[in-house]
């Protein structure tokens, strides 16, 4: 409990510093995700592999194309990592989630709100290690694997937004805050 409490308290200090930054500009932006839309932001996702319970990490994001035929929306490209590791006094395990999705984002009325899916793929670095034991093994080997996800973004303000995704391919839920780029 005590991780989820400083995690979630990361991502609001990271949110107030993002907010304070975008404050001192003055040139307007353009609300929500559209042509040239570029961001960055770090997340915490929970529900990882084995007892790991919380994972941190951040995303990149562009767009890239408009898709009229397919309802107006967006397709944008996203590369993400995050770090999550477990274990006890004798034994560890850390996982290094990087995966590039090619999302695309459904045009709302509310240009404050952003939902998306997205599919990519990925590659896990996973290492582990034992002290004390003889005959320690990892058997786990790092791979490439599939990435899954449904998503959301809320523009609090034109250049800050608050961010959540689910599904398969590093943690199960992520939320974070992003900062707009261009």
């Amino acid at each position: 409990m005590r991780k989820v409490i400083v995690g979630l308290a990361v991502v609001a200090g990271l949110g107030l510093v993002a907010q304070a930054a975008v404050a001192q500009r003055a040139s307007p932006a353009v609300q929500g995700y559209g042509p040239g839309y570029m961001d960055v932001g770090a997340t915490v996702g929970f529900g990882g592999v084995g007892s790991a319970s919380m994972a941190f990490g951040g995303r990149f994001e562009m767009a890239l194309k408009p898709m009229p035929q397919l309802g107006g929306g967006m397709i944008g490209i996203q590369v993400g990592a995050t770090y999550y590791s477990y274990g006890d006094a004798y034994w560890n395990y850390k996982y290094i989630p990087i995966g590039v999705t090619a999302n695309y984002h459904f045009k709302l009325a509310d240009s404050k709100l952003d939902p998306f899916v997205g599919a990519g793929l990925g590659y896990e670095i996973i290492t582990c290690g034992g002290t004390g034991l003889s005959g320690f093994s990892c058997g786990a080997t790092s791979a490439i694997y599939y990435i899954g996800r449904a998503g959301v973004r809320y523009f609090v303000t034109p250049k800050l937004a608050l961010y959540a995704d689910a599904g398969a391919g590093g943690a199960l839920a992520n939320v974070g805050v992003m900062l707009r780029l261009k």
